[in-house]
């Protein structure tokens, strides 16, 4: 019962969180922090991994930050209502895209929706995983 009464607190601080992050009228300026640039100089310099930009970079991060909606939503509504934390992680994502229509410094991107969606996906996968201890069912 404990857990029902902390995951409302939880999310709330996490969609404030996503909230800033995707709706602060001022965003920083990635191609200007240099701890960036030299983390994808350095990672783009490992054989195999050219391929690393600031596109894949940021893909990555929004699929990462989608990830605890997954995870959150799953454990609030149950394994079984998977599909509605989809659902709730795809129209967050179309709200955060609209509201960014009327914001001068953000723009919207079709890959936001792909990304975050795997995100969502992701972290309903964990919590799917991890609920059955982390030990695949033995069929048979």
């Amino acid at each position: 019962m404990r857990r029902r009464a902390v995951l409302p607190a939880l999310i709330t601080v996490y969609l404030a969180a996503v909230g800033w992050i995707t709706l602060n009228p001022a965003p920083g300026d990635p191609s200007g922090n240099p701890l960036l640039r030299d983390l994808l100089r350095i990672v783009s310099g490992i054989p195999g991994f050219g391929w690393v930009d600031y596109d894949v970079a940021e893909f990555s991060a929004n699929i990462l930050l989608f990830v605890p909606l997954g995870v959150l939503f799953t454990l609030l509504l149950g394994r079984w209502r998977w599909w509605l934390t989809l659902a709730i992680g795809v129209g967050t994502t179309l709200a955060i895209e609209f509201v960014q229509l009327f914001l001068p410094a953000r723009f919207t991107d079709a890959r936001d929706l792909l990304a975050n969606t795997l995100g969502t996906l992701l972290g309903i996968a964990l919590v799917a995983l991890f609920s059955r201890g982390g030990r695949p069912s033995r069929a048979g």
